[in-house]
């Protein structure tokens, strides 16, 4: 696992962020030390997979970066005849992604697509993840995103939506950011390399509150929609329709 420097080097300071080869050569190591959770949410859509996934139908990984709910899925699909896509419009994590597949043994067959999720028809969906993806999108796309989610998805089928958001209360809000960096900090990361990455970061991962999110999944009609994880900001959503 590469170690994440990329915010500690003297340009660091002017950069954006963007999903290019230097992020894709330390995604594990990043998600691991900035993502609170991370692990468990994964691990989680295992078990989700066992129970939702529907014979013949198909899975979605929405924003797949380098497949860790691809493979969660993928190792504990039992029903017969699904197919997985998993879609991302980064270069750079598609190919690292197509190599962790492609060495990967489960019989389950994955489709890797290079493409915005935006663009992708989705049909006869039993499982759809979007771990973390949805806040890179524009907000005017997001209500649209998600009702044509909805709308490829089977009945009893199952939604699994990750996302940082932003807290309703100011004074929680702020109390869950500084949370968040001083674990970031246990995590070796500097003041300097925390202050870049979110200005790096800032217009470009645009978070919402959690009211906003269980509002836009009740308006595209999923029947019951519940947090089932939470870590400071950091939260995954369940929806069932």
């Amino acid at each position: 696992m590469n170690e994440d420097k990329i915010f500690a080097s003297e340009d660091a300071g002017s950069r954006i962020f963007q999903f290019n080869d230097a992020v894709a050569d330390v995604f594990p190591d990043m998600i691991k030390r900035s993502i609170p959770g991370y692990e468990a949410s994964i691990l989680a859509i295992g078990s989700l997979a066992r129970r939702y996934v529907q014979p013949e139908t198909h899975c979605f990984d929405l924003g797949c970066s380098l497949g860790a709910a691809t493979l969660a899925m993928r190792h504990n699909i039992s029903e017969p005849s699904c197919h997985i896509q998993a879609i991302d419009n980064s270069p750079a994590m598609i190919r690292r992604c197509c190599k962790i597949i492609s060495s990967d043994d489960a019989l389950i067959p994955v489709e890797i697509i290079a493409a915005d999720v935006r663009e992708i028809n989705i049909q006869n969906a039993s499982m759809v993840v979007m771990n973390y993806t949805l806040h890179f999108l524009p907000l005017v796309d997001r209500d649209d995103m998600i009702a044509r989610i909805y709308d490829g998805m089977n009945p009893g089928g199952i939604f699994v939506l990750s996302e940082k958001v932003l807290n309703d209360d100011r004074e929680i809000e702020k109390l869950f950011v500084n949370l968040h960096h001083e674990q970031k900090k246990r995590n070796s990361y500097s003041n300097l390399e925390i202050s870049r990455k979110r200005e790096a970061i800032e217009n470009i991962l645009i978070p919402e509150s959690l009211t906003i999110h269980k509002a836009r999944l009740t308006k595209a009609g999923f029947s019951h929609v519940s947090v089932w994880l939470r870590h400071f900001n950091f939260i995954s959503l369940v929806a069932i329709k």
